[in-house]
């Protein structure tokens, strides 16, 4: 599957890849956008194993490798740098 240019449909799609991915039920009142993924402050309480996970389902749907760095814990941040992070690496 390629990654689609409209970002609203990727922040939705990547939404639901990152829950299934980590096997974690969606917050309340759903995952946002712009809320941190990982660390301090995040409702989800991703640790460095969902992160690998992650990462292997977007190289699985997207192709896009997501190799351990500083450039992909960048991307993992939110859901919307992850999107743009995806455009940008794919296009």
């Amino acid at each position: 599957m390629t990654v689609t240019s409209n970002l609203a449909e990727l922040t939705t799609e990547l939404k639901a890849l990152i829950l299934d991915a980590a096997e974690k039920p969606a917050p309340s009142g759903g995952l946002m956008d712009d809320e941190l993924l990982f660390g301090p402050g995040s409702r989800l309480s991703l640790d460095s194993l969902d992160a690998l996970q992650i990462s292997m389902a977007i190289q699985h749907r997207y192709g896009v490798r997501m190799p351990d760095s500083k450039e992909t814990r960048r991307a993992l941040s939110t859901v919307t740098v992850l999107a743009k992070h995806l455009q940008t690496r794919a296009g």
